[in-house]
């Protein structure tokens, strides 16, 4: 799958911008670059300059010059790729970026397909595939709280919990597979009880890493969050709210949301996919019930319903409806218009309904706090914090990390079963093999093909 070749891409965002930068990693990158670089000291030149130098001069075409340029050289085996890389840092124009990169190509260098500087970095053994990965979520993060758990994988964090278990699994299979080749100088007996302590361990090591995947995949994508309720209960108002703008449009007029309204918000750190839905009832109106179809499709992927109840009125038939979309979700009821006379039946609601309720004001703000507490509590038991914590936010990781568990509790079964050594090196192995999937160990050319077609260009 490696290729030695040399490529090059536009490494900063595609739009002007006062400075853009030029990637060029490969054997040939230092040489390409000198082809069309002049320094300002004609007795310079990039293949005379030691790695993490830059000079600064001229990209020409021939005679013409195109740009004043900074180039920075850095040498293998300590660049980004592990190859020789230069970095022309150039004026950000895309006409301008464009002509130098196709300069560079006609100069030996070949166009590099999406994420291919971070696919030879991975290659060339300086990250495992957790930490590339991380790359793209760092890159791709919504939040803080992504970006911080992006970095944590990046700095190794998970890798090194892994690379840790898998060498105590691989001490285990090497000493049985040797007491059974070996009997006379390996001896079995009594190995049984302190392995399985061992695997009893390393079994609740895991439930630990899959017990953060529920919070690693909200921190990721956000709390998917879906407002539901009748006509005018406030459901607009309270997104108006969340977001501290005015980006639904309220009116007094009922069915005023004929759509979904979809966007992302953090509110108080905690990260929300919000969506605002048209308000549910029976209708004759052929647009406003193509509404409601889609609220109610939403509910059934919603993280979180936010069922918005109008406080200044009673419940009726179109609120038991909707009670009945909440069966076995994640709920809070929100009695909304704290700010005037209440004649809702706050008891039936509270013993009805198995959700928090919080009574707030959408119009006002009053009782957010509320709200925003209730959130806390729900998604991250009461607080948020990162720290140096290891979240697994890939459904990849989250898979493996079961299935690498699932065999070692088969392997524990075996020692309490008493079964043969060898039966438990079968499982064991499995385990190993699944954690290396992880790390990319045991990882075909193609999911790696895949996992890093995913990247932006440039990176």
């Amino acid at each position: 799958m490696f290729q030695t070749d040399t490529i090059a891409a536009i490494a900063t965002g595609m739009t002007n911008a006062g400075i853009g930068i030029i990637r060029v990693s490969g054997e040939e990158s230092i040489k390409i670059v000198d082809r069309i670089f002049w320094a300002k000291n004609p007795k310079k030149t990039l293949e005379k300059t030691k790695s993490y130098q830059a000079l600064f001069g001229n990209i020409h075409d021939g005679d013409v010059i195109m740009d004043e340029a900074i180039c920075l050289v850095m040498r293998a085996p300590n660049s980004y790729t592990t190859e020789d890389v230069v970095e022309i840092q150039c004026h950000g124009g895309m006409i301008m970026l464009r002509k130098i990169l196709e300069l560079v190509i006609r100069s030996g260098a070949r166009a590099a397909e999406a994420g291919e500087f971070t696919k030879r970095a991975y290659l060339g053994g300086r990250i495992d595939i957790t930490q590339a990965e991380s790359v793209m979520d760092l890159i791709y993060a919504k939040n803080e709280m992504a970006a911080r758990a992006s970095v944590s994988q990046l700095r190794g964090n998970l890798s090194e919990k892994l690379k840790e278990i898998r060498a105590m699994i691989l001490h285990h299979i090497a000493y049985i597979e040797s007491a059974l080749d070996d009997p006379e100088n390996y001896s079995l007996e009594g190995y049984a009880d302190a392995l399985q302590l061992q695997l009893e361990d390393t079994i609740e090591r895991l439930d630990m890493l899959l017990a953060t995947a529920d919070e690693g995949k909200i921190i990721k994508e956000g709390i998917r969050t879906v407002i539901l309720g009748k006509p005018n209960a406030g459901k607009s108002s309270l997104l108006n709210r969340l977001l501290g703008e005015e980006r639904a449009i309220v009116t007094e007029v009922a069915g005023t949301t004929r759509d979904t309204l979809e966007e992302d918000a953090m509110i108080q750190g905690i990260p929300l996919k919000i969506i605002d839905t048209a308000g549910i009832r029976e209708t004759t109106d052929t647009v406003e019930k193509i509404g409601v179809d889609k609220a109610k499709n939403s509910a059934e992927d919603a993280d979180l319903i936010l069922y918005v109840v109008d406080g200044a009125k009673t419940l009726d038939a179109d609120d038991r409806q909707i009670m009945e979309l909440l069966t076995d979700r994640k709920v809070i009821t929100i009695i909304n218009k704290s700010d005037v006379d209440q004649v809702v039946d706050k008891q039936w609601i509270t013993s009805n309904l198995s959700s928090p309720v919080v009574e707030l004001s959408a119009k006002t703000g009053e009782g957010m706090q509320d709200l925003y507490e209730c959130l806390k509590t729900m998604f991250f038991h009461g607080k948020l914090t990162m720290n140096d914590e290891v979240y697994i936010t890939n459904v990849r990781h989250k898979q493996a990390l079961a299935e690498a568990k699932r065999s070692l509790c088969q392997a524990l079964d075996s020692i309490r079963g008493q079964m043969p050594e060898d039966f438990l090196t079968i499982d064991m192995m499995a385990a190993y093999e699944q954690l290396g999937y992880i790390l990319g160990e045991t990882l075909d050319d193609d999911l790696a093909n895949e996992i890093f077609s995913k990247f932006c260009m440039g990176k």
